[in-house]
């Protein structure tokens, strides 16, 4: 390509000159090519070391003068041919110009120019989206990645590293390349190459760890070995990428997605030096992660930046050190000492925005004012003026909402002004006038109850007047100053009048709801009669959601909960229903209104937690591992004891995705989801813990796992809330748990007190990290899962054996994987369906297949392998979708490698049969349903397999005798009903008896006995063709008077051969084109028709001939021109019955089919190609050189 001209000091340094004239030197690397020796080899390890460009580059072109000792370079290129197409043009087009220059600067200028120009119009004719941010050196790393691992252009490099890959007890120097889907090394030491390729969704575990003898170290494991590296520069900043990277990957198992980047991140003041737009991407994804973690935001929201800065605080009249934050939707800001203070501003709320006069004791200050009243003070900002400019933009961008934060009570429904109570009900398309539209069940049940004035009731009022006081000093609402006595609070029990608002509150629900009004009416009216497997499960866990509670006794409870979670189900399909959502979301509406219950479901499953609630409940199960490992550094000696019984991981599952809600009285675990919504996940595991170590004695005890369930199980049932106002809810697990002598109650608040005091150390980004790593193990133990099951399906229905299943199911699925980050004819999407059995999951389109059963099929057609392969995936692709399962594949490709002759053939058969160009679609349709209507799907080949068996009951082999009369008998009985229905094989004509011919012509290509099965398959083409003659003398008799009127075809030949003859003459000419491509050039007319019809004559009738004769033969025949030029007998067929028995008269064809496949080998040879799809590209001298060596 051409560059940029650079100065090169020493031209002969490390380079070779090749060619040269006054102007200009071709060079290629030393040691590069053929040769080098000593020096090629040092060579070769310092470009690896020091990162040279000549290891992508290794010719480049230099430009000189006579007077100058100074080089210029100007191109370069990663082959010979590259390099050489600069080098021409350069001779063609400047050369005799700057011939005529008298200074050699002129000279130089005007090159310089020249190619400056060049580059600049490639440039522009570039599209906008493709315009690269990457830095000239990336660019170049990038290259060099796909040149060294044979990427394609898709494949795009996120950064590469210097450091040590350990194989064996030596390290390894050179450079790890983190691509999207795939981590490479590359190392090349004194002639010495290493390189490595593993991908992303094959990694089962990456950790960070330092020994004696991998000190600070990189390891990544995948199911079949461990590799290590060191020797990082920033290993941290390396790890973290990884991490990314390999939970991208994860993701795309889970949901198969791929990953797309980020089009709108702006784009960098300056070039970043070595710093890709991928990696900038990624790293802001995770400040956004991070920042909508730590503030409870919505996911589509997006950091902008962050700034020290100090805030004012009335509550405690001081200024607070902290970090403020800027989105497109929200200010927020978060103290530097934890709990002291945070703030969630959203710009639906401001109203001014303004800079305040500065002073020494309040230096750069800026004002913000909202709607109700509040006024907050920023001071200490390093860039006032573009912070309020950066503001300004977003409230410009902000819709103005009628209705916000002003009443809090309003969103719960009490008291909505008229201004905004158009657009709270608007869309709002069930019954407004429903109970549940505007107050929680527990509201609806208690509105009759006298008023209670015990002392339980008058502590409920002191805490309420308790969170009125912090209201009135903290503010109320979405503004609120957060701090540790918010925390207190919460702790102490949320009053069962304001729960709902505050659940509403610390879960960020309430966002989301303000900037989607009407959503959830909409979704009501839309799910409304709506029949799918997910309205089915809920109708059926409807009434087993707290049946023990009045509000779920009655219609009223139970329509809410069903519209709340048929509302869910139809906003997200991925989850749809899960079990434990009914058990959740019933608690959900006993506090709040409809529309608020379903904004806390969608915060709880998409946020709160996440993937909790999909079909195979991964995120419950990534915590259940947390949790164990969590146990493991805690409580060791309790640890050891319950793995030995496998408790932890029976009854985590239920705590951690009820939220403690069905194995706890309802008014102790509605506490605990008071901590949660507040705290997120870290107090579920701080009360497990607790639970466990209140436990210990009793469980160190146990012998075996019943006993430690009934322990933990009757302690949980006996936790209490002392405080509650209302009346106690029977719990059912504990009335049939309870025995004579319960145990004692355990207070709640004195089980979440302690939890704090003994484990609140714990901290949520230190659980993130742990549930990356569980996740990578969680994801692929739950991939080997769906290969087990999709191996035991199968086992029974192929050919093949467990470990070949195994691989097979590798190798389909790796295929589909790819498409899914490397693009294919249709979308990723559409070939996974999660709903779908493992068998049907997975698909794979023709070119993937065509791929697939060239490297694993057992017969090689040569050139004619893809008309194979593509007849045979129409034939396999039973509902015509363009798409092939994994069960459909294995079906096909059983049938092919089978050992039955019939089978093999009656493949073939179809195949040949079947129509390839789509104007000939009614007879592959005829060809693929000849026998009944209805076949069930994934049984089409068997079936097809079955009847031929029995409509060729003429020609059997002996030793299958019993079998064929069994599938005799079977047909008798299943033809009395579906007589109509039964059809016959399509008879084959001239032009597909050829092409069948050609196909098992290819068949025999490197095979032991080739000369045995050439001979044999002529010998049976000419019995078939004089079959075929006397077939259609007897079809034709009645037709011989319109014939013998009907004017004669020109003959084939001066020697005036019969029609016999003729299509012989035709066959074998198709046998010889099939075998040498192509064709050598033909002669003379006379000549070609002499020498066809003689060599194709003798081939077929004698079958002496051996196969070096056809190929001498076919020099003189022409190809497929000639073939093309031939008359094709239109009334020529045979039927299936009769090549079957024409071919068992040869015996080394019965032989060939009947012998069964090594398929080990094949998927040994896929397996050890590269893990990724070659390019095809011009090979350098240096990569011919590699091969040949």
């Amino acid at each position: 390509m051409w560059i940029q001209p650079e100065e090169v000091l020493l031209a002969g340094a490390l380079w070779v000159s090749e060619r040269a004239n006054p102007f200009f030197i071709l060079q290629r690397r030393r040691g590069h090519g053929r040769g080098g020796g000593l020096s090629g080899l040092l060579v070769g390890t310092l470009d690896v070391v020091l990162d040279s460009s000549a290891r992508v580059a290794p010719y480049r072109i230099l430009l000189q003068t006579a007077d100058s000792q100074i080089y210029w370079s100007i191109a370069c290129g990663s082959s010979r041919k590259e390099i050489t197409e600069h080098w021409d043009w350069l001779e063609s087009n400047l050369l005799q110009t700057i011939s005529i220059f008298d200074n050699d600067e002129d000279v130089t200028t005007f090159v310089k120019g020249k190619i400056s120009g060049i580059i600049a119009e490639e440039n522009r004719l570039k599209q906008g989206d493709e315009q690269e941010e990457d830095c000239g050196k990336f660019r170049e790393a990038e290259l060099k990645m796909r040149r060294l691992f044979g990427m394609p252009d898709e494949e795009k490099l996120v950064n590469y590293y210097s450091c040590s890959y350990w194989k064996g007890r030596v390290p390894r120097q050179g450079w790890l390349y983190l691509s999207v889907n795939h981590l490479c090394f590359y190392s090349f030491l004194l002639g010495k190459e290493v390189t490595l390729v593993v991908q992303w969704t094959e990694v089962t575990q990456l950790e960070k760890n330092a020994t004696l003898v991998f000190p600070e170290s990189v390891r990544v494991s995948t199911r079949d070995t461990e590799h290590f590296f060191s020797m990082f520069l920033n290993i941290n900043d390396t790890f973290k990428l990884m991490e990314q990277l390999a939970n991208i990957a994860m993701r795309q198992l889970l949901d198969n997605e791929a990953f797309a980047a980020d089009r709108s991140l702006p784009k960098p003041c300056k070039t970043l030096k070595n710093v890709s737009a991928l990696k900038r991407d990624l790293d802001a994804r995770a400040k956004n992660e991070r920042y909508r973690t730590m503030f409870r935001l919505t996911q589509d929201e997006r950091l902008d930046g962050h700034t020290d800065c100090t805030l004012w605080t009335p509550f405690a009249k001081m200024h607070v050190v902290g970090q403020l934050f800027i989105s497109n939707n929200y200010i927020c800001f978060n103290s530097r000492e934890e709990d002291l203070c945070q703030l969630i501003i959203p710009l639906r709320e401001v109203s001014i925005v303004e800079k305040a006069d500065s002073s020494s004791v309040l230096p750069c200050p800026v004002s913000i004012s909202t709607k109700n009243k509040m006024n907050f003070l920023f001071a200490n900002l390093k860039d006032r003026d573009f912070l309020v400019q950066r503001i300004s933009d977003f409230l410009q961008r902000t819709p103005d909402s009628s209705w916000g934060d002003t009443s809090p009570l309003s969103l719960i429904g009490h008291s909505v002004p008229d201004q905004s109570s158009s657009s709270v009900h608007r869309g709002r398309h069930y019954h407004p006038g429903l109970p549940t539209a505007s107050q929680g069940l527990l509201q609806l049940y208690h509105r009759d109850t006298p008023e209670d004035l015990g002392p339980k009731a008058m502590k409920e009022k002191m805490k309420e007047e308790a969170w009125n006081i912090h209201f009135s000093e903290f503010g109320r609402g979405v503004c609120m100053y957060r701090t540790s006595r918010t925390r207190e609070l919460v702790l102490n029990g949320i009053p069962e009048r304001l729960r709902g608002e505050l659940w509403l509150l610390f879960s960020g629900a309430q966002n989301e709801m303000a900037t989607h009004p009407g959503y959830y009416g909409d979704l009501v009216e839309q799910a409304m009669g709506l029949c799918s497997l997910a309205t089915e499960e809920i109708e059926r866990d409807l009434h087993r959601s707290m049946p023990e509670h009045r509000a779920f006794q009655n219609e009223t409870g139970i329509a809410a909960l069903r519209r709340v979670l048929t509302a869910y189900a139809h906003r997200n399909p991925g989850i749809g229903y899960c079990q434990a959502m009914n058990i959740v979301t019933s608690v959900l509406l006993l506090y709040c209104p409809e529309e608020e219950a379903f904004w806390l479901l969608v915060a709880l499953c998409e946020r709160m937690l996440p993937d909790y609630y999909n079909t195979r409940v991964v995120g419950a199960l990534v915590d259940q591992g947390v949790f164990e490992e969590l146990t493991r550094a805690f409580l060791p000696l309790l640890y050891e004891h319950m793995q030995e019984l496998g408790v932890i991981s029976t009854i985590s599952l239920s705590w951690f995705l009820t939220l403690f809600l069905s194995v706890m009285p309802f008014d102790s675990a509605v506490l605990l989801v008071d901590c949660f919504f507040y705290e997120g996940i870290k107090v579920i595991f701080q009360v497990a813990l607790a639970v466990l170590h209140d436990n210990m004695d009793a469980l160190l005890s146990c012998s075996d796992e019943g006993e430690a369930m009934t322990i933990l199980g009757r302690y949980l049932d006996n936790v209490v809330n002392k405080q509650t106002v209302a009346p106690p809810i029977p719990h059912l697990h504990a009335l049939l748990t309870s025995g004579d002598d319960p145990p004692p109650e355990i207070d709640i608040f004195d089980l979440i007190k302690s939890s704090y005091e003994k484990f609140g150390s714990l901290r949520s980004d230190v659980i993130e990290q742990m549930r990356f790593k569980q996740r990578l193990k969680v994801i692929q133990s739950l991939e080997d899962t769906a290969k087990r099951s999709v191996v035991r399906a199968m086992m029974t229905e192929s050919a093949f054996s467990i470990e070949e299943l195994e691989e097979l199911y590798c190798l389909f699925k790796s295929k589909h994987m790819t498409s899914c980050y490397w693009g294919s004819s249709s979308s990723a999407a559409e070939r996974h369906d999660p709903s779908l059995p493992y068998l049907e999951q997975y698909r794979i389109d023709p070119a993937q297949f065509t791929q697939l059963f060239t490297a694993l099929a057992p017969w090689i057609c040569g050139a004619n392998t893809a008309t194979l392969s593509a007849r045979l995936f129409r034939l396999l692709d039973q509902n015509q979708d363009g798409l092939v399962n994994f069960k459909e594949f294995i079906t096909g490709l059983s049938d092919c490698s089978g050992s039955i002759l019939f089978i093999s053939l009656f493949i073939c058969w179809l195949v040949c049969v079947a129509a390839l160009c789509p104007e000939e679609a009614e007879s592959a349709l005829e060809a693929t349903q000849f026998f009944t209507e209805d076949v069930p799907r994934g049984k089409h080949i068997h079936k097809h397999c079955e009847y031929c068996s029995i409509s060729s009951a003429t020609v059997v082999l002996s030793e299958k005798v019993k079998d064929y009369r069994y599938y005799l008998r079977m047909w008798a009985k299943e033809k009395e009903p579906k007589t109509e229905t039964i059809k016959d094989l399509p008879r084959m004509n001239q032009e597909q008896f050829i092409d069948l011919c050609k196909t098992l012509y290819n068949m025999f290509s490197e095979e032991s006995l080739e000369q045995q099965l050439y001979h044999s398959i002529a010998t049976v083409a000419s019995l078939l063709l004089r079959i075929g003659e006397v077939g259609k003398k007897f079809n034709n008799g009645s037709k011989k008077t319109e014939d013998a009127q009907a004017p004669s075809p020109t003959p084939q030949s001066e020697e005036g051969l019969s029609e016999g003859a003729s299509g012989e003459s035709q066959v074998c000419r198709a046998l010889a084109e099939a075998q040498l491509e192509p064709a050598a050039p033909q002669t003379s007319d006379e000549e070609t028709k002499d020498d066809t019809s003689v060599s194709s004559y003798s081939v077929v009738s004698s079958g002496s001939l051996q196969c070096e004769d056809i190929a001498d033969d076919t020099v003189l025949i022409g190809g497929g021109e000639q073939r093309r030029g031939s008359v094709l007998d239109v009334d020529w067929s045979i039927t299936f019955e009769q090549v079957l028995a024409s071919m068992l008269t040869e015996p080394p064809l019965v032989d060939y089919f009947e012998k069964k496949r090594d398929i080990q080998s094949k998927m040994a040879a896929c397996k050890a190609q590269r893990a990724v799809e070659r390019q095809t590209s011009s090979a350098s001298d240096h990569e011919l050189t590699q091969h040949s060596i």
